[in-house]
């Protein structure tokens, strides 16, 4: 058996010596030292041996073993480092080359539109605040003098979850809970940025989710006059300085009076076109003085306090300041239309 044992070995070193990839050192291990191989046999044919041989041939068997085990080691290592090197030859960097551009993207058209909005009326005093998608429904009509049944309600078919959640239809919801907030302790001059929602069908024009930002403030002796030098402020910063604006008498719940306000056509300074119809002017908000059941509702007695509120869609003032003519280039991610106004 000592002799057996000591040609395995001989037998074994030769192959693993000869062995030229991982895979045929991994055969040469299985043959020889796994479970089914000659030296286990030996192994299990020692309760045959005397009492005097079985140690003397253990400590041969796993001499071997080790031996087998240790040459299958070194040569693998070998075999590795050898890879390793060609594959450092084959794969070589030309770190003379010219890098490869990375493309670097930027914000979106009106992502870019709102926070313009956002940075002119900073800098006029309004501060930002935000508030739930997931609205109530008294947050959503009946703080805004829209109480359950209002014929205006029609005017925003809206998306129920229960019968006192929706998806908010506009973003003056967030003036209402933040008048609630304040208790009637303190002015309120804010706008409110948003995506809004309403069961409409799309099309070049409309679409069931867009973008509004509303404005509001509150305090005493907020006049008329107020809200137009605001708006007539933003008319000329988003679309020229040339631009003059007009406020025409509408219709809101929440405002009274209210009015639409429309700006002279950029395109024909006025004189008309095709753009404003021939008119000479384009609508492009509402507004209007906080209707004093609005203010009374959310705590501020309309006798001291007054207000104005407007609103508007920056997909819509997008589309007049950049010429674009289907607001759904706004959501299909096209990215030919939207590098157009990237940034430098």
């Amino acid at each position: 058996m000592k002799e057996q044992l000591q040609a395995l070995e001989s037998e074994a070193l030769a192959k693993v010596e000869t062995a030229s990839s991982l895979q045929e050192l991994q055969g040469v291990r299985v043959a020889y030292l796994g479970k089914k191989g000659p030296i286990t046999e030996v192994l299990r044919g020692m309760g045959k041996l005397s009492a005097e041989e079985r140690p003397v041939i253990g400590e041969l068997a796993n001499k071997v073993r080790g031996n087998i085990a240790a040459a299958i080691d070194e040569k693998k290592a070998g075999i590795e480092a050898e890879q390793l090197e060609k594959q450092l030859e084959e794969e070589q960097i030309d770190v003379t080359l010219p890098g490869r551009p990375v493309a670097v993207g930027g914000p979106h058209l009106l992502t870019s539109i709102v926070e313009e909005i956002e940075d002119l009326f900073i800098g006029l005093g309004f501060e930002i605040r935000e508030g739930p998608e997931v609205e109530t429904d008294y947050f959503n009509f009946e703080a805004l003098n829209l109480p359950k049944g209002h014929p205006a309600r029609d005017m925003q078919d809206s998306f129920y979850i229960t019968e006192d959640l929706l998806l908010r239809t506009h973003t003056s919801p967030v003036q209402a809970r933040t008048m609630n907030a304040m208790e009637n302790k303190q002015p309120v001059k804010m706008i409110c940025p948003g995506k809004v929602y309403r069961r409409d069908t799309d099309d070049a024009t409309h679409s069931h989710q867009f973008t509004q930002i509303e404005g509001l403030y509150v305090d005493k002796n907020v006049r008329m006059s107020d809200l137009k030098g605001v708006l007539d402020r933003f008319a000329k910063h988003m679309f020229g300085e040339d631009r003059e604006i007009r406020l025409r008498p509408s219709f809101f719940p929440f405002t009274e009076p209210s009015v639409e306000m429309d700006i002279s056509c950029k395109m024909c300074n006025g004189k008309g076109c095709s753009v404003c119809k021939r008119t000479g002017w384009i609508e492009i908000l509402g507004a209007g003085m906080v209707h004093p059941r609005v203010l009374e509702m959310a705590g501020y007695d309309p006798k001291v306090y007054s207000g104005f509120a407007f609103g508007m869609g920056p997909e819509r003032i997008a589309m007049l300041k950049y010429g674009v003519d289907d607001i759904r280039h706004f959501y299909t991610n096209d990215l030919r239309f939207l590098k157009q106004y990237h940034k430098a």
